[in-house]
């Protein structure tokens, strides 16, 4: 009787741990490479920079808005702001008038 083990055994042995290390290569491929991983914080970064600035922007736009909003309050209305409203939406001045638009 000889007493040799078969070659397909410790292949067999090989395979599970194979598996594990291609699985763990491919979530450290990803977690580096992919969408939201380590090489994309930088894009991320600068798109934040933008996106901060253009934040900036429309609060200050929001905040003019809202600020002609408040001067048009029917209780308290500003009348140099609707003196403004109604010559310009119905073209109406006096011949001695000098129309200066500010915007």
């Amino acid at each position: 009787m000889s007493s040799r083990k078969p070659v397909i055994k410790p292949a067999k042995q090989a395979i599970a741990p194979g598996i594990s290390l291609v699985a763990l290569l491919a979530i450290a491929a990803y977690a580096l490479l992919g969408p939201t991983g380590v090489l994309a914080w930088g894009d991320y970064r600068q798109r934040l920079e933008v996106q901060k600035v253009e934040l900036a922007r429309l609060q200050k736009h929001r905040d003019a808005l809202r600020n002609r909003v408040e001067l048009l309050d029917p209780k308290a209305v500003d009348p140099d702001l609707v003196s403004e409203l109604v010559r310009r939406e119905l073209n109406v001045a006096h011949p001695d008038e000098v129309i200066v638009p500010l915007k």
